[in-house]
């Protein structure tokens, strides 16, 4: 039965990957790939690099004689409001998470509900091309909009990957969509470098390439989603349940407490909640400290992500090489204090010195991909058998939902201080907190706890 047959008939029963043979199975495989492959384009080329300089100049140009704005009568500075938007977007992914995810498990339409998040997000970033002049309270709100939408989307996206994936094969089927995502991110910065550096040949001004980058980026998202759309196929599930604003904090809330059950799973969860929201923040504020304290252009900025992008990858497969040797949890803490390091040498970074910037975006890349693979792969031994799905649910609510405590911080050190170099070295807490629970867990006792065979090497 074709996808697009599916796509329109009764959905069958769940059952192990509900009875697809290996070729529908693959069909829809290749589907789900093409998600990360369009929405990565945001997380790349909006968020990390134009958003957060180019919000800030607008925030600034509107700015009373203080350097404050003043959304809703509040005093912001100018400066922080990128940071504050940030924290502000994940607060709402974090309520609006579960009651998507209950929505999907009580109905089994997750790709209705997949379409409307991808294409609120993309409309939303499509719409940054109004950007201009003073209009810093519409980019604050389309980047609440757009950030909160793609975290709501990969709930639902990485709902499907114990469905159209046998479990011998989730590895390989998750790697495979990770690298679409590096792909077209990578890709897609080419393009913006090309637009951007040479914007007056093309007529454009500065402001103008910026505004296509943002907005290409959303146009981007919106087309490739067609692709998993066309693919992906609905189950159907058990009659009954209750409501979806009920069910999926319930869910959430009973998770938790059965996690109670096995305290070692909950404090590594804890500390990955702690040190990945140090990691996020960083990557999500390094363009807007690269900008207003280092003075680099956005061909330097885009540059160094690029280098971000494909160091990543090779990074991911040398730490996964190191764990295999000294094990997963050494593997992170030693990455955690090359974090740590990383927002030293931020701080003492010289202005007008992209060289010295790029060096720090490759370490960053080096890090990156290594620190959340073997976090998600440590975890994996932690979760009881036949509950990774619910724990699994948590742990995205940790990756996706509960990173907003960074940019806050971040955005109040600026707040009090005027410093972006204050505000980069203050995330050192969060590497240096996550360090000490992360070292706190002994991980093989974790592992046996959980009920599962304690590997070699832990």
């Amino acid at each position: 039965m074709s996808a697009e047959t599916a796509d329109t008939a009764e959905p069958t029963p769940e059952r192990t990957n509900d009875g697809a043979d290996a070729a529908d199975r693959r069909r829809e495989q290749r589907g789900w790939y093409f998600y990360d492959f369009a929405c990565s384009v945001y997380s790349t080329s909006v968020l990390t690099v134009f958003l957060g300089p180019y919000l800030t100049s607008i925030a600034k140009a509107a700015a009373d004689a203080d350097g404050f704005v003043h959304p809703l009568g509040i005093p912001v500075r100018a400066g922080s409001l990128f940071a504050y938007a940030v924290s502000m977007s994940v607060v709402v992914a974090v309520v609006v998470m579960p009651i998507a995810g209950a929505a999907a498990d009580r109905t089994g339409r997750k790709k209705p509900l997949l379409a409307a998040a991808a294409y609120v997000g993309a409309a939303a970033t499509t719409g940054m091309f109004f950007l201009d002049g003073h209009r810093y309270l519409l980019g604050a709100f389309l980047l609440i909009v757009a950030n909160a939408s793609i975290s709501v989307s990969m709930v639902l996206y990485n709902a499907y990957l114990p469905q159209i994936a046998e479990p011998e094969e989730r590895d390989a089927v998750s790697s495979r969509g990770w690298a679409f995502g590096y792909t077209s991110g990578a890709l897609v910065l080419v393009l913006n470098l090309v637009l951007y550096t040479g914007h007056e040949s093309f007529g454009l001004s500065e402001s103008d390439a910026v505004r296509i980058c943002l907005a290409s980026a959303g146009v981007w998202w919106g087309a490739f989603t067609v692709v998993p759309l066309r693919r992906l196929r609905d189950r159907r599930v058990a009659p009954g349940g209750e409501g979806a604003v009920g069910s999926g904090w319930r869910q959430l809330l009973a998770t938790l407490r059965d996690m109670r059950r096995h305290p070692l799973t909950l404090s590594f969860l804890l500390a990955y909640l702690v040190y990945n929201d140090g990691i996020q923040t960083v990557i999500s504020q390094a363009s807007v400290y690269g900008s207003e304290e280092l003075g680099l252009d956005q061909t330097s900025l885009i540059t160094a992500v690029l280098l971000v992008q494909v160091l990543a990858v090779a990074g991911a497969l040398g730490m996964g090489r190191l764990a295999r040797v000294y094990g997963a949890k050494r593997t992170i803490l030693a990455s955690l204090v090359v974090w740590t390091l990383i927002l030293v040498a931020g701080y003492f970074l010289p202005s007008d010195a992209p060289v010295f910037f790029y060096l720090l975006a490759s370490a960053i890349g080096l890090v990156l991909g290594g620190s959340q693979a073997l976090s998600r792969s440590l975890f994996s031994h932690l979760v009881p058998r036949g509950k990774e799905a619910e724990y699994f649910s948590a742990y995205e609510m940790s990756d996706r939902g509960l990173s907003w405590l960074g940019p806050l911080v971040f955005g109040l050190a600026y707040q009090l201080t005027g410093s972006y170099r204050d505000a980069i070295i203050s995330l050192a807490i969060f590497f240096a907190a996550g360090s000490v629970l992360l070292a706190r867990v002994p991980v093989r006792q974790a592992v046996a706890a959980a009920g599962n065979p304690v590997p070699e090497r832990i």
